[in-house]
């Protein structure tokens, strides 16, 4: 299968899907490869299956009404591997104990993935860097 930003947008889209309904930690690591997987976000970065498990256990137990909306996909493309440039609006709810209430939180982010195919030709994401977020009206701080 040859790479497309049509692929790879939709794949995107699958990917933060899966992140919003908080699918179990396997359907989350088949988006990744796991040999020089690296993953930065704002508060830690993660590497390989094992990393990124840690992580992903952290979030899911700390975000919920998570909503990931992909609004542009963009960059090159050769014949092994998409470098782009991904804009998803990520909105969510933290409850911070013994707070009475939950906070909103949503931000902008820009990032930067590397997307490659296996030797299946199945889509995985190789690197993730959380650019930047810009913070929406009313959001709490992360």
């Amino acid at each position: 299968m040859a790479l497309t930003i049509g692929k790879v947008r939709e794949f995107a889209v699958d990917w933060y899907r899966a992140l919003d309904v908080h699918v179990p930690l396997a359907d989350a690591l088949e988006f990744l490869l796991d040999d020089g997987l690296e993953m930065r976000f704002p508060e830690a970065t993660a590497r390989g299956h094992a990393g990124f498990a840690d992580w992903y256990k952290a979030v899911t137990n700390r975000f919920f009404d998570e909503k990931h909306v992909v609004t542009k996909v963009d960059g090159p493309i050769t014949s092994d591997e998409a470098q782009v440039t991904v804009l998803v609006r990520w909105e969510a709810r933290i409850w911070n104990p013994p707070a009475a209430g939950s906070q909103y939180l949503g931000f902008d982010s820009d990032q930067s993935w590397v997307v490659v195919e296996d030797a299946d030709s199945k889509l995985k994401i190789k690197t993730y860097i959380v650019n930047a977020l810009v913070p929406l009206p009313g959001s709490a701080s992360l």
